[in-house]
């Protein structure tokens, strides 16, 4: 690797003239930060990015840790993370919990020792079941900020960035109360996870509010494994032939409800109305195309970068803010016509 020091012994200056040449600064002619830059870039030269961050403690780069890429969801926040960052002169380091808190711990120690400003992150599920913070919070406690999104931990002092989960159900039930549904199941996908908490609690308060309706809650939990995914839909389609209401919490499993369905005779949406939950990327694999209570994904992965930004470059401290992206209902063609 070129280093300053080989610079200036092949130009025959001072490894400050080469420096501050490469800087553009006013004290060395304009003949020689161009003769400086040309054989720099002839010998392909690149400046240390660790001695720089060591010197100035700032290494431009955000550490962003995702609990899943292939739900399409949190592809598409990092897509956000990834276009702000750019936008705002930062790079990006990404690694994957996979839902496990040991993954997740190993990222943080790894990518805190310098290598990093601060993280955005959305809190793996072993580690929001088991209430693990004391990692969270030693990164934090290091100078290094932490801003957590979708999936955040209550008891963390830090930036986060989230919808309104609770409401974000209410008003999905509401679409199917409207319609003038007698039995509303909600399928839950996501176990003991907050986000999931928030609208299983947004669905019941719904259900309780308005007279029109009748039933009781159902709340089935079934295994977010894909693979496992079909023969418990089945099963709950034969349990309940009566359902003429679904809430389906993720995508996938509205997707695929939808589906068997119809493969069991039931018309779409005058038998039964659907409803997704989160992004809307997949929601035209299913005919009639699935509607959904809609996430703004990549505006969260936006906003939390730029909330770590202004901390990191104003050097806030204390106070914390939590940002709420707001939420969209897109009924398309598995809930009736307005």
């Amino acid at each position: 690797m070129i280093t300053l020091k080989d610079l200036a012994a092949t130009l025959g200056v001072s490894v400050s003239t080469v420096s501050k040449a490469l800087k553009d600064s006013p004290e060395i002619s304009k003949d020689t930060i161009a003769r400086v830059k040309e054989i720099a870039k002839e010998l392909n030269y690149r400046p240390n990015t660790l001695a720089l961050s060591l010197k100035n403690r700032k290494t431009k780069t955000i550490g962003v840790i995702i609990p899943d890429i292939l739900n399409a969801f949190f592809a598409r926040i990092l897509y956000g993370i990834e276009q702000e960052s750019t936008a705002l002169g930062y790079n990006i380091i990404t690694c994957l919990s996979n839902e496990s808190f040991e993954k997740e711990n190993n990222s943080l120690h790894l990518l805190a020792n310098g290598s990093v400003d601060g993280f955005i992150m959305s809190i793996a599920e072993e580690t929001q079941s088991n209430g693990e913070v004391k990692h969270l919070k030693e990164t934090i406690n290091q100078d290094v900020p932490i801003v957590m999104f979708d999936r955040v931990a209550n008891d963390v002092e830090c930036d986060k960035v989230i919808i309104d989960d609770f409401n974000a159900a209410y008003k999905g039930t509401e679409v199917l109360i409207n319609e003038g549904r007698k039995k509303i199941v909600l399928i839950n996908s996501l176990g003991g996870l907050s986000v999931g908490k928030l609208r299983v609690l947004g669905y019941k308060k719904a259900l309780e509010q308005h007279d029109s309706y009748k039933g009781e809650a159902l709340v089935i939990n079934i295994d977010s494994n894909e693979a496992l995914l079909n023969d418990q839909l089945e099963k709950i389609f034969t349990e309940h032939q009566d359902m003429d209401g679904l809430l389906c919490i993720d995508n996938v499993s509205g997707i695929m409800s939808v589906n068997i369905a119809q493969r069991l005779g039931r018309k779409i949406p005058k038998d039964l109305s659907v409803l997704g939950f989160s992004s809307d990327e997949i929601s035209h694999l299913s005919y009639p195309q699935l509607s959904t209570v809609t996430q703004h994904a990549e505006e969260i992965g936006q906003q939390s970068v730029r909330m770590l930004v202004e901390r990191l470059e104003n050097k806030t401290k204390g106070h914390t803010t939590t940002a709420t992206v707001d939420f969209t209902i897109e009924l398309r063609g598995t809930t009736l016509p307005n």
